[in-house]
C-alpha cells in the first residue's frame, strides 16, 4: 500500500463494537467513528465480512482472559474478509482482494489489521462467514484430539460442551478418527450434538454423570476438557489411570483445583493445556502440521463449509451475553455492514 494510501486510509472511520469497561459484555458499545486502522510491519488491512463469537469473546470483557486487551478497546478476534491493504515486511503477501480467514485484534469492526504469518485464504467456494472457525475452532479441536490427544481408532473419547464451535468439531473430527465418542451438552443440544455423529449424549448436569460414563465406556481414554470446574472432577474420575488424557482449552465455568497429591494418589491420567494462540507461536511447525491437515479434511469433505448464524454488529453484546451463560449453540458471527 502507498504511503498517501495509508495515510488516508488512517483518518478514516468505521463501525465498530468498543469494550469500555471488564464489567462484561454490557458495555460493549457500538461506535460510528472509530478511526480505521492502518496495516503494520507484518500486516494486512481487512475488509471484514463476518466475524466470528468466541468464549474468549466474553473472558476479554471480564478481564479473565489472559494476557487480554485493556479497554476501551475494539473486541473481536477472529474474522474472515478481504485484503484490501498490505503493511511493509510481509513476506510473500497475498494479493489485494483476496479473501482470508485469520485472528487478530479489533475484529468486530468493518476494518482490522491481521497478521499476514496466520492468515490463510478461505477455501474455493465458501463464503467469508462459511470459513470462520478454521483457525480457532477446527484448530483447537484438532490439536486437541491428534498432537495431544493422540487419539486412536477404537478409543472412547469424552468431549464436553459438544455443542459449541470447537465442541462440534471436535465430535466429527473423533468419528472421522475412529474413536467412540460421549458427549455433554444440555437437553435442548442433544439432537444438534446426535447428528454430529456422537455415540451417547448426556447432560453434563446429571448427578451420576461420571458413573454413567463409567458404565458406558468403562474408563474414557481422552477427554476435551474446556467447561473447567463443573465437570473436571467428572473428567479425572472416569479418565483411564496412567495411559488415559486430559486436554484442557478451557474454564467456561471456572478454574479447577488440581493437586500433585492428586496426581500421585487419586488420579494418575497425563493432563496438557491447550491454547491455540500459544501453540502458534512456541510450535509453528507443530501448526503449520495442523493447518496442513485441515486442508486436507476439505478436500475429503470431513470439514464441510460452516454454517454460522449471522447477526448484525449491534447484537453482539446481547449473543456474548448468551454465549458466556451457555445459550447458543454452534458458531455465531457478526456482519459489521448490518
Amino acid at each position: 500500500m502507498e504511503i498517501d494510501e495509508q495515510q488516508h486510509t488512517a483518518t478514516q472511520t468505521m463501525r465498530a463494537l468498543v469494550q469500555r469497561s471488564h464489567r462484561g459484555p454490557q458495555d460493549l458499545t457500538l461506535t460510528t467513528d472509530r478511526r480505521r486502522p492502518a496495516p503494520g510491519p507484518g500486516e494486512y488491512l481487512i475488509r471484514v465480512g463476518a466475524a466470528g463469537l468466541n468464549f474468549a469473546d466474553a473472558m476479554q470483557t471480564l478481564g479473565t482472559y489472559g494476557g487480554g486487551p485493556q479497554p476501551p478497546y475494539v473486541a473481536g478476534f477472529e474474522a474472515a474478509g478481504e485484503i484490501v491493504g498490505v503493511g511493509p515486511d510481509v513476506e510473500r503477501p497475498l494479493p489485494v482482494g483476496t479473501h482470508v480467514i485469520g485472528a487478530g485484534p479489533g475484529a468486530f469492526a468493518q476494518y482490522m489489521t491481521m497478521p499476514a504469518a496466520g492468515a490463510l485464504p478461505v477455501p474455493s467456494g465458501w463464503t467469508d462467514a462459511e470459513a470462520l472457525g478454521l483457525v480457532l475452532n477446527w484448530a483447537t479441536a484438532l490439536a486437541a484430539l491428534k498432537p495431544l490427544g493422540q487419539v486412536e481408532a477404537g478409543e472412547a473419547v469424552l468431549v464436553h460442551a459438544a455443542a459449541g464451535g470447537v465442541g462440534q468439531a471436535a465430535v466429527r473430527l473423533a468419528r472421522h478418527y475412529g474413536a467412540r465418542v460421549i458427549a455433554t451438552a444440555s437437553p435442548a443440544k442433544h439432537d444438534t450434538v446426535r447428528a454430529l455423529g456422537a455415540d451417547e449424549v448426556l447432560d453434563r448436569t446429571r448427578p451420576d454423570l461420571a458413573a454413567e460414563i463409567t458404565r458406558l465406556t468403562g474408563g474414557v481414554d481422552l477427554v476435551l476438557e474446556s467447561v473447567g470446574q463443573a465437570t473436571f472432577g467428572t473428567s479425572l474420575s472416569v479418565t483411564r489411570p496412567f495411559t488415559g488424557r486430559i486436554v484442557v482449552f478451557g474454564a467456561a465455568s471456572g478454574d479447577a483445583r488440581l493437586t500433585t497429591h492428586d496426581l500421585v494418589f487419586t488420579h494418575q491420567v497425563q493432563i496438557k493445556g491447550l491454547h491455540i494462540g500459544a501453540l502458534a507461536t512456541a510450535a509453528p511447525h507443530l501448526h503449520r502440521s495442523l493447518l496442513a491437515e485441515i486442508d486436507a479434511l476439505i478436500a475429503q469433505g470431513v470439514y464441510p463449509p460452516g454454517t454460522p448464524e449471522l447477526h448484525p454488529l449491534a447484537e453482539g453484546p446481547t449473543l456474548l451475553q448468551e454465549l458466556a451463560t451457555g445459550r447458543t449453540r454452534g458458531k455465531h458471527a457478526l456482519d459489521p455492514w448490518r
